[in-house]
């Protein structure tokens, strides 16, 4: 197949022209505090399982509104002292799944917290998490739930679901505050990248793939869903395009980029038709830390590096945690 985007050395010299609105942090610190000031118990239940290396809990904890959203926790059975944490954010449409799906972080010596997406979970793996939200008309999917009101977009709620995790499981006895890290691949990328962005407490992140960056080159040059969702929205709501994109760019991981700090794993698929390669770079390149690498898998698709990736993120996070 040919590259469907942007070639090196191209690729790798593009910045995005995505510009961050004026109010995009107060926008933030608002809405965080707002979640917050709600507040909501934390429940931290054990599970029976037949793993003899991991233990694993369920994690109930109050998100955007003080919903409650769903997640494994695992930690690995023989410890000590204080882990550093892995909260890991998943991709479009799947769910937490079981806990035995993922276990090297845990087996690694790591706190690991796998979140359900609300609303989301029927799509490659079960979710148990609603979004009780409504919202104005919208196309199938959740790229435009929402999507006409900034205060009312669905990735709003889930940004914000990704720092309360945070906010619950930072304040317990096993977790080091000073060693805490986000990941996920494809959507998961994208809230990792806004997480971090939003929230100092972040030392690490490793965006895979990353999804929900440079949307207007995203839309535009995409071959696969999601990003078709908008096109569809826009192709019936002709007059909504400026709406639209105004919306957007409070969700765009080009601006979380431009003010995050935490330590950087990056990768790319150049034969990316979910995620056109170049809106990854958009990111990368906005990408304000100064400890930031890229990798890049040149004849990989949306699937990118896969077990490749996970490989280099657990040499590259114990370089800097020391697990």
């Amino acid at each position: 197949m040919p590259f469907p985007d942007l070639i090196q050395p191209e690729l790798g010299a593009y910045t995005s022209g995505v510009p961050t609105p004026e109010d995009f942090s107060t926008f933030w610190q608002g809405t965080l505090a707002d979640a917050r000031a709600i507040g909501g118990a934390v429940s931290i239940v054990p599970v029976a399982t037949t793993l003899k290396a991991v233990e694993v809990f369920d994690v109930t904890f109050p998100g955007f509104g003080g919903h409650p959203i769903r997640g494994w926790l695992m930690l690995p059975t023989q410890r000590s002292g204080k882990l550093p944490l892995v909260v890991h954010y998943l991709g479009y449409g799947g769910g937490r799944g079981f806990p035995h799906e993922q276990l090297h972080w845990a087996a690694s010596g790591y706190a690991y917290f796998r979140m359900d997406s609300r609303g989301q979970g029927s799509g490659w793996s079960m979710g148990e998490t609603a979004d009780p939200v409504g919202s104005t008309a919208s196309g199938p999917g959740v790229m435009t739930k929402g999507v006409l009101d900034k205060d009312d977009y669905y990735y709003r709620r889930l940004f914000t679901d990704g720092v309360r995790a945070i906010d619950a499981l930072v304040a317990q006895d096993f977790v080091d505050a000073e060693r805490i890290a986000v990941c996920g691949g494809s959507q998961g990328g994208g809230i990792a990248l806004a997480v971090a962005g939003i929230d100092g407490r972040v030392k690490a992140v490793m965006p895979d793939v990353p999804f929900l960056c440079d949307y207007p080159r995203a839309v535009a040059k995409a071959l696969r869903d999601p990003y078709g969702e908008i096109v569809r929205f826009l192709a019936q709501h002709r007059d909504k395009k400026n709406q639209v994109f105004e919306t957007l760019r409070y969700f765009d991981g080009v601006c979380f980029a431009r003010q995050a700090r935490a330590a950087a794993l990056f990768s790319v698929a150049l034969m990316d038709e979910t995620c056109p390669p170049s809106t990854v770079f958009g990111a990368f390149n906005a990408y304000a830390g100064s400890d930031k690498t890229m990798v890049e898998y040149e004849f990989n698709n949306h699937e990118g590096g896969g077990p490749f990736q996970d490989r280099a993120q657990m040499n590259w996070l114990s370089q800097r945690f020391h697990p």
